[in-house]
């Protein structure tokens, strides 16, 4: 998928950024053909640069690097350093054979080849730190993950760097700071030089009195970067289930819907949240839908309620259900009966009571259109343009004014207070603040249920505590790249309980869709 355009007004206006927006961004980064290597080698030639700036090559260099991505960037630097003819010298701390991090064992491995050149100790004892004789010390041992109290080597490693009399650079953040807060973690270097990257980290300005003069430098990322969905949003909102897990504690989804005619909506939905994750997936129908829907699969637990279509007093039953479950996927196959419309308008109001994070799709979004106001949950909704049109009382600009396009769902996001999932070939994601675009999925989703299919994966993950904004991003990568992948298997023959399957493969490896994505299209 070509990023050939930018949009200036879209870009993330923080002048500062998290450690963990920071590492989806170099999934991201990886996912659209820049490296992490070709990264940390940008960071550590920026980092020589710094120094060859500020001082001459007489200077001698020592670089303290850990066994991560940090202490890869250390490598990277004290190659180049060696190349612009300064006196440097690299202390590891730990073993080698434990560098882990691919990018960093990459130029660790380069830089063995150097070795007469530059003087290489690893250490595994505080007694082993040799006497500091450089006037210019980098700190490469820990950078922005690094949370928790240092382990002894390093505290040790840093009391050492501070009573030196040498001028301290460090990499990205100082040692022993933690990125995100500024605190310090026990005890920090003290630098008088942070030279960062992309933007600054955030707990920096903070950090005023560790982390000196800040340098922010670029390290090949375009900015538009930040505005498409990749697998590092996946990773964002992807939790570990604890060993000890009990039943519900991976999230409890409501889904309702579904009429006397429409029966395989809220069952896609529902399938979608259990292979999303969540433990148990409720589905509150009308009775004899209810029925149609629990034949469908053994796995699905359905709600049945009085009537043939839902109605203002079925309300009354689900607020028992409201007080047990996480979150609510609300609308697929409703139909739109004078009587649903007003279920729709009681429900939500009892949702909103309950304080429940809310998912509202189809039929449930057009109802909604007609008594529309902010609420005071986290709400995400998912219209497509028709769907758009009828909620918002106007049509999207078309393809061809795609920021226009942009704009209007931001402005519409930011008067609802809710999340914007404007499906389509280029979906459009919009809290009324941040915007993502995402361009997995492809012609053959056009089958009816894909959005079924999404909305039940974003309402688990609203269910497992995702933020709202965040857990749309990542739904709208999972659903396209899953319908990617069954294209990939069966062309444009597929039908939205196809890619059922593939969503736990995409949750378990996003990076997995490389094998798939377009390499060529258009992105406006």
């Amino acid at each position: 998928m070509a990023m050939h355009k930018s949009y200036p007004g879209l870009h993330m206006s923080s002048k500062f950024i998290t450690s963990r927006e920071m590492r989806a961004i170099e999934v991201n980064s990886d996912y659209f053909g820049i490296s992490l290597l070709q990264l940390m080698e940008n960071a550590g030639r920026n980092v020589a640069l710094e120094i060859s700036s500020r001082f001459n090559t007489s200077k001698k260099i020592c670089v303290f690097c850990g066994l991560g991505g940090n202490g890869g960037d250390g490598f990277v630097a004290a190659r180049h350093l060696l190349a612009m003819g300064y006196n440097v010298s690299v202390v590891l701390a730990g073993k080698a054979k434990d560098i882990t991090h691919e990018a960093a064992l990459k130029n660790w491995t380069a830089l063995q080849q150097f070795k007469t050149d530059i003087p290489i100790i690893e250490i595994t004892d505080s007694s082993n730190i040799p006497e500091i004789g450089a006037e210019v010390i980098i700190d490469a041992l820990l950078g922005t993950g690094s949370k928790g109290k240092l382990k002894p080597l390093i505290a040790a490693i840093v009391d050492k760097i501070n009573v030196s009399k040498a001028k301290i650079i460090a990499i990205d953040v100082p040692t022993g700071i933690d990125s995100d807060s500024g605190q310090s973690l026990g005890n920090a270097v003290k630098a008088d030089i942070t030279v960062t990257f992309y933007r600054a980290k955030k707990g920096l300005e903070k950090a005023k009195r560790y982390s000196g003069e800040i340098i922010v430098r670029d390290i090949g990322l375009p900015s538009n970067l930040e505005l498409f969905a990749g697998p590092g949003d996946v990773q964002l909102i992807t939790k570990n289930r604890a060993s000890t897990a009990h039943k519900g504690d991976s999230g409890r989804l409501l889904v309702i819907g579904g009429s006397e005619v429409f029966s395989g909506a809220p069952a896609l939905m529902s399938l979608a949240a259990l292979r999303t994750g969540v433990d148990i997936a409720l589905t509150a129908s009308p009775s004899l839908t209810a029925h149609d829907i629990a034949s469908m699969s053994p796995d699905l637990i359905t709600i049945k309620l009085d009537g043939y279509k839902l109605n203002p007093d079925n309300a009354t039953v689900l607020k028992t259900y409201l007080e047990n479950v996480d979150a609510v996927a609300l609308g697929p196959g409703l139909g739109l009966a004078t009587e649903t419309k007003k279920f729709v308008k009681v429900a939500i109001d009892a949702i909103e009571e309950a304080g429940k994070p809310l998912l509202l799709d189809a039929d449930g979004l057009k109802a909604f259109a007609e008594f529309k106001h902010p609420l005071k949950i986290p709400v995400v909704m998912t219209p497509h343009a028709g769907e758009y049109a009828i909620l918002t009382g106007k049509k999207l600009p078309p393809m061809d004014h795609f920021e226009s396009r942009i704009n209007e769902i931001k402005q519409t996001a930011a008067e609802l207070k809710a999340v914007l999932l404007v499906k389509g070939a280029i979906d459009i994601i919009s809290d009324g603040k941040q915007v993502k675009l995402n361009a997995t999925g492809n012609a053959g989703m056009s089958v009816g249920g894909t959005g079924d299919v999404l909305s039940g994966i974003v309402g688990a993950l609203l269910s497992q505590k995702a933020d709202a904004f965040e857990a749309a991003v990542a739904g709208a990568f999972v659903n396209g790249a899953a319908g990617d992948f069954v294209a990939d298997e069966i062309g444009n023959h597929m039908v939205a309980s196809d890619l059922l399957d593939w969503i736990p493969a995409v949750f378990n490896d996003p990076m997995c869709h490389l094998k798939v994505r377009k390499t060529s299209g258009t992105t406006p």
